[in-house]
């Protein structure tokens, strides 16, 4: 048996890695497009899974202790509204490879964010969600510090391409800088010291074998030694939303900053989403809650 689109690259067996996309597949031949999409989920896996020491650990306990064949709901990325890195522009790439963009903006104006999601007519890919932060509402100060990351950025990727994210965006930041600017804008702050980097990658939960409920499963990561993040509860949403999430709390890992510093932040975490029909319809519910989405993005806070 072939694995779905959206089957999650094992750890430690990546050979379980889908990459039947055929040419076919593609919308057309732009430049953006340097792999098939089987190989730029690998390609992503690698470089997340350095970010997020909760992954394998996880992969374990639901792979090897439980049989589980886990299945990929959606990829998360953060960026800046800057015209060439916003993401219409990074979700154009997606569109090549057949994802069409929902009509629909969620907003999070406490952090000053918008988001937009993609779909692909083959419900067996996973969903895209890409935010942004709204520049021009922040200060002066910072305005300039992310402007000039943005320029260095288009610099290097003189169009949307693949190649974008996965690679460095821009040369490390200095550190006193993301500490001046954190209290002010996590996101912020966490997007130009990582780049427009995989934030998340979601375990659907409505795949797995051995879980009823949510509930189950994070009492079962709990009791392993997995923290979630209880902002907002550590389950956000509910059935009556069509959607339930949940989902780690970063760690700190080491990371190297401007002049080779090397300081341990919070890095990126792992989501788990359990979806609901659409009343009247045997589709389940394909969007977000943006006041569960919300609280989702602050789990790579640091720990008060």
């Amino acid at each position: 048996m072939q694995p779905s689109y959206r089957t999650l690259p094992s750890y430690q067996r990546q050979t379980k890695i889908f990459i039947r996309l055929f040419l076919t597949d593609y919308k057309n031949f732009d430049i953006v497009l340097r792999m098939n999409f089987g190989d730029f989920i690998k390609k992503s896996w690698d470089r997340y899974v350095q970010l997020t020491p909760d992954a394998s650990v996880i992969h374990d306990l639901l792979e090897k202790k439980r049989g589980e064949v886990l299945i990929n709901d959606h990829l998360a990325y953060r960026t800046f509204n800057i015209k060439g890195i916003d993401r219409l522009s990074l979700g154009s790439i997606f569109e090549q490879w057949g994802y069409e963009r929902v009509k629909e903006d969620l907003d999070f104006p406490d952090k000053k964010l918008k988001a937009s999601y993609w779909l692909h007519q083959n419900r067996e890919y996973p969903k895209i969600f890409i935010s942004e932060l709204m520049v021009e509402q922040f200060k002066p100060d910072i305005q300039k510090w992310v402007r000039d990351l943005a320029e260095e950025a288009l610099q290097r990727f003189k169009k949307p391409s693949t190649d974008i994210f996965l690679n460095a965006t821009w040369e490390p930041v200095r550190f006193e800088d993301y500490e001046k600017y954190y209290p002010t804008s996590e996101y912020a702050a966490w997007t130009a010291a990582f780049g427009i980097q995989l934030n998340h990658f979601t375990v659907f939960i409505n795949a797995l074998k051995s879980f009823k409920s949510i509930q189950e499963l994070n009492k079962y990561l709990e009791a392993n030694g997995i923290t979630l993040n209880d902002q907002g509860g550590k389950i956000k949403g509910t059935a009556e939303e069509l959607l339930e999430q949940s989902s780690t709390l970063a760690k700190r890992i080491p990371w190297k900053f401007a002049g080779g510093a090397q300081k341990n932040v919070m890095g990126c975490y792992y989501e788990f989403a359990k979806r609901y029909p659409i009343p009247g319809k045997s589709e389940l519910f394909q969007g977000f809650i943006p006041k569960s989405a919300d609280k989702i993005f602050e789990s790579t806070y640091e720990k008060k």
